[in-house]
C-alpha cells in the first residue's frame, strides 16, 4: 500500500501524507463527502473531486497488481518465469504492457502455428528467419511427411510459425501501436442497400477521420450505427506502412528466398492476427474513452440539474397540461403535501369560463403562492391561459423530463398508494418547483434526460458514476432529517437504503426529530453511521440550534467554549458575525481538531444552514409556441436544457429544443460549451435555420453579441458588462 501511496502522490503532485491519510479514512469506512467537509486537517484540505480520484487511480492500481500477481502465477506454474522474465514483468506499468507480455504463455485454441510445430516445423521456421542463403526448396523437402505432403505445405507451416512469433513479439506490438496513435484513421461506410433505412446516419455513410482527433460523440454515433447493422467500420492505419515497420524490425538479409518467406509471413501476420488484434483493442480503448467523456458529460448536467435553484417552502398549484385528457391539478402545501385535486379542460371553448373558475377557487381556498406547469404537451398553452386569469401569481414552466416515470414507480406508489399516475405526475411537477433535488433523487439519473448516448455507454461505470453525483450534491446541500424523503436520506453519508428505512419509522414512531442525538436511538445505527450522517443531517427549531448547521456535532464541545470565553450563550453566538470575527481560531485547536475545520466552523456559524443554491429567477419564453412560429433571423429569450461536447440544447418555447453548435456559442475559440455555459442558464439566442421535417432547430448565441473587435473600441462597456456579454 506504501507504493501506492507514492505513486498516486506523485501523479496528482500530492504530499504522500495526503494520500496516506485518505486511505487510512477509507479503511475506517469514512465517505468521500465526510472525508472532504469534516476531515480537512488530515488530508491537507483535498476536495471531493481529488479524493474521488485517489479512490479511482487507487481502484486501477489494485487491479493492475492483481492482474501481474496472475500473470506470475500462471506462468510460474508452466515452468517458465525465468529471471529475465520477471525483470520485464517487473518493469510494465500499464496493463497492455502486462498483456503482451503475458501473450506467449496464454492457453489458447489449438492455432496454426501449434500445429505445424507438431507437425516438426519449427526447425524450418527458425532456418528462414536466420535469413540466410540457401536452397529452400531442397531443404524443405526434408520435411514432407504424412501430415505435410508437399514443399508448399512445409513452407506455410514454416510460415504460419513465424506469424505467430511476430505478432506474439513486444518490440513489434508496441511500435505498431505507436504506428495506430499517430496514423489509424476511423472509417465507416454504409452499408450495400441500407442508405435509406440508416439516413440517420448519412454523415457516416462514408467517412474518415484520424483517431487522435475523432471527437467521443461521432466514436458513439459510429459504433451504434455498426450495431445497429447499418454501417461497416474499420480502424487502421496505411497497411504499406505498417507492414514496413515490422520488416524493418525483422529483415536483416538482402532479398533471397527466406526472406522472401519472411516478408510472406509478416504480411499474413499483420492482416491475419496483428490487425485485428489492435483494431479490437483500439475500438475497446476509444469507447471506452468515449463513454468516460460521454459519463462526464451526464454527470456535469445532471449536478448542475440537481443543484438548480429551488422555490422553497411555498404553497403550490401544479399542473399537467394535456389536450384531449385535460389538465390535471394538484395543489400542495409549503412542504409539499398534497391537499386537493382536480381536472380542467382548457384547449375546448366551452369549457374554459368554468376552468377558469375552478383555479380561482383553489388560489383562493388554499392561499397558492405560485403556479407549477409541465413544460411537455400543451405547456406553453397552459401558461398562456393561466395569465389570462391575471390572478397576479408567480408562474414557473418546470421540465418534466422523467416525471411520467416517476410517476409509474414504486415509490410513487409509496408515496400515493390512492392516487392515479396522472396525480402522482403533477405532484413531481410541483415538488420539482419547490427542490428539485428533493425530487429527481426519486429518479434513476438515466431518466432525467440530461445525456448524451446514454444507452451507449458502459451502464455500469454510468451508474457508478451518476450515484456519486448524487450523493455529492444531496451531503453539499444537506438534509432537512424531519421532511426528508427514504431516497433522500439514502445518499447521505454513512446511512443508505436499509438505515433511511429505519429513520422514516423512527421519525413515524416519535412525532419528529427535536436534536441529533436521537439518531443513536435508530435501529441498527451505531457510532460510525452517526458519525459519517450527523454533519449532513439538519433539524430546524430543535432543541439546539447547532443541529441546524453543518457543524459537526463532534465540534459542538469547541463551539461551547467559546461561547463561554465571550460570556454568553451558544444561541446568542450563532449568527452573530461581530462577535465571530473576535475569535482568535488558533486558540480552539486541540489534537483532534485542527485550524482548518476550527475555521471551516467559525464560517458556518455565521451562517448557519445556508443553502448553496442559488435564488430561483422567473423567465418569460417569446411569443411563439410551435416550431411554425419560428423564423430565421428571430432574436428569442431561451433556457439551456442540456450541454454536450458539440454544442448546447436550448428551449426557445416551442416543444422542439434548438441546437447551439459549440462554434456558434461565444466569439472566443471554445472546445467545451461548459466553459461559458451551465444547465438552465437564460440565454439570449438567434434563429439560424428551422428544419421542420428534420424536426431541428440551429440557433446561435454569438449572433446576439458584439465581436469583441467592436466592443473593445465601446468606452462604454464597462468591465461587468463586458463579462456579461462574452458570458
Amino acid at each position: 500500500m506504501n507504493q501506492f501511496e507514492q505513486m498516486i502522490a506523485g501523479r496528482m503532485n500530492l504530499k504522500t501524507t495526503q494520500v496516506a491519510a485518505v486511505f487510512a479514512l477509507f479503511a475506517e469506512g469514512a465517505t468521500i463527502p465526510f472525508i472532504a467537509r469534516y476531515r480537512k486537517d488530515k488530508t491537507g484540505a483535498l476536495n471531493e473531486v481529488q479524493i474521488q480520484q485517489i479512490q479511482d487511480k487507487l481502484k486501477i492500481l489494485t487491479e493492475f497488481a492483481d492482474r501481474k500477481a496472475f500473470i506470475e502465477k500462471t506462468i510460474g506454474e508452466q515452468g517458465k518465469l525465468t529471471d529475465e522474465l520477471q525483470a520485464r514483468i517487473d518493469k510494465a506499468i500499464t496493463i497492455t504492457n502486462l498483456e503482451d507480455i503475458y501473450l506467449p504463455y496464454k492457453s489458447k485454441r489449438k492455432t496454426k502455428a501449434q500445429a505445424a510445430r507438431e507437425n516438426g516445423l519449427e526447425p524450418l521456421s527458425v532456418l528462414i528467419l536466420s535469413q540466410v542463403q540457401t536452397n529452400l526448396e531442397e531443404v524443405a523437402k526434408e520435411y514432407i511427411n504424412d501430415k505435410v505432403l508437399t514443399i508448399e505445405d512445409t513452407l506455410q507451416g514454416a510460415r504460419d510459425i513465424i506469424a505467430e512469433q511476430v505478432n506474439e513479439d513486444t518490440t513489434v506490438r508496441a511500435k505498431l501501436r505507436k504506428c495506430f496513435e499517430d496514423t489509424a484513421t476511423f472509417q465507416s461506410k454504409v452499408l450495400p442497400e441500407k442508405e435509406t433505412e440508416a439516413i440517420k446516419y448519412k454523415d457516416y455513410f462514408d467517412f474518415s477521420e484520424p483517431i487522435y482527433k475523432i471527437p467521443s460523440h461521432r466514436i458513439l454515433a459510429i459504433l451504434r450505427g455498426f450495431l445497429e447493422g447499418h454501417l461497416r467500420m474499420n480502424i487502421a492505419p496505411i497497411e504499406e506502412e505498417a507492414i514496413d515497420l515490422i520488416e524493418s524490425i525483422y529483415i536483416k538479409e538482402s532479398l533471397n528466398s527466406s526472406v522472401e518467406q519472411v516478408k510472406k509471413a509478416i504480411k499474413d501476420s499483420y492482416k491475419r492476427l496483428l490487425h485485428p488484434s489492435l483494431e479490437t483493442e483500439f475500438r475497446t480503448n476509444m469507447k471506452n474513452k468515449a463513454d468516460e467523456e460521454a459519463i462526464n458529460v451526464f454527470a456535469e448536467n445532471l449536478k448542475q440539474l440537481l443543484l438548480s435553484a429551488p422555490l422553497g417552502s411555498k404553497r403550490v398549484l401544479a399542473i399537467d397540461p394535456g389536450y384531449r385528457t385535460g389538465c390535471k391539478i394538484v395543489c400542495l402545501d409549503e412542504q409539499g403535501a398534497l391537499l386537493k385535486t382536480s381536472l380542467i379542460y382548457i384547449h375546448e371553448g366551452n369549457k374554459q369560463l368554468e376552468a377558469g373558475y375552478v383555479v380561482k377557487d383553489l388560489v383562493a381556498k388554499y392561499n397558492i403562492e405560485t403556479f407549477a406547469i409541465g413544460d411537455g404537451t400543451a405547456g406553453r398553452e397552459t401558461e398562456q391561459f393561466i395569465k389570462s386569469l391575471n390572478l397576479n401569481i408567480p408562474i414557473f414552466l418546470v421540465n418534466e423530463d422523467g416525471a411520467s416515470i416517476y410517476s409509474a414507480s414504486e415509490v410513487a406508489r409509496e408515496e400515493f398508494p390512492e392516487e392515479d399516475i396522472t396525480v402522482r405526475g403533477s405532484v413531481s411537477i410541483g415538488r420539482r418547483l419547490m427542490d428539485p433535488l428533493a425530487e429527481l433523487v426519486k429518479l434513476d439519473p438515466k431518466s432525467i434526460g440530461v445525456g448524451q448516448y446514454q444507452h451507449d455507454v458502459n451502464q455500469s461505470r454510468l451508474k457508478e458514476k451518476l450515484d456519486q453525483i448524487v450523493v455529492s450534491c444531496v451531503n453539499q446541500v444537506g438534509v432537512n432529517l424531519n421532511t426528508a424523503s427514504k431516497n433522500l436520506l439514502s445518499y447521505v453519508s454513512g446511512i443508505g437504503g436499509t438505515l433511511a428505512d429505519n429513520i422514516i419509522k423512527h421519525r413515524n414512531e416519535i412525532g419528529q426529530f427535536t436534536s441529533r442525538e436521537q439518531l443513536l436511538k435508530v435501529p441498527r445505527l451505531g457510532g460510525k453511521a452517526y458519525e459519517q450522517c450527523a454533519g449532513f443531517l439538519r433539524i430546524k427549531e430543535g432543541s439546539n440550534p447547532l443541529d441546524a448547521s453543518a457543524v459537526h456535532p463532534e465540534a459542538y464541545p469547541i463551539i461551547k467554549k467559546i461561547a463561554a470565553d465571550l460570556n454568553v450563550d451558544v444561541k446568542e453566538l450563532v449568527s452573530n458575525e461581530t462577535l465571530l470575527k473576535t475569535v482568535e481560531p488558533k486558540k480552539y485547536v486541540t489534537e483532534e481538531i485542527g485550524i482548518l475545520t476550527i475555521q471551516d466552523v467559525l464560517k458556518e456559524l455565521k451562517k448557519p444552514g445556508l443553502d448553496p443554491r442559488s435564488a430561483l429567477e422567473q423567465f418569460e419564453f417569446a411569443g411563439i409556441y410551435k416550431m411554425e412560429d419560428a423564423k430565421e433571423g428571430m432574436m428569442v429569450p431561451g433556457v439551456v436544457t442540456n450541454i454536450t461536447r458539440f454544442g448546447a440544447f436550448v428551449d426557445i418555447g416551442v416543444k422542439q429544443d434548438g441546437l447551439v453548435h459549440v462554434s456558434e456559442i461565444s466569439h472566443t475559440f471554445i472546445t467545451d460549451p461548459n466553459e461559458v455555459l451551465k444547465l438552465n442558464d437564460k440565454v439570449m439566442v438567434k434563429i439560424v435555420e428551422v428544419d421542420i421535417t428534420r424536426k431541428r432547430i440551429a440557433l446561435s448565441i454569438k449572433q446576439t453579441q458584439e465581436a469583441p473587435a467592436k466592443r473593445a473600441n465601446n468606452t462604454r462597456f464597462n468591465n461587468k458588462e463586458k463579462a456579461k456579454s462574452d458570458f
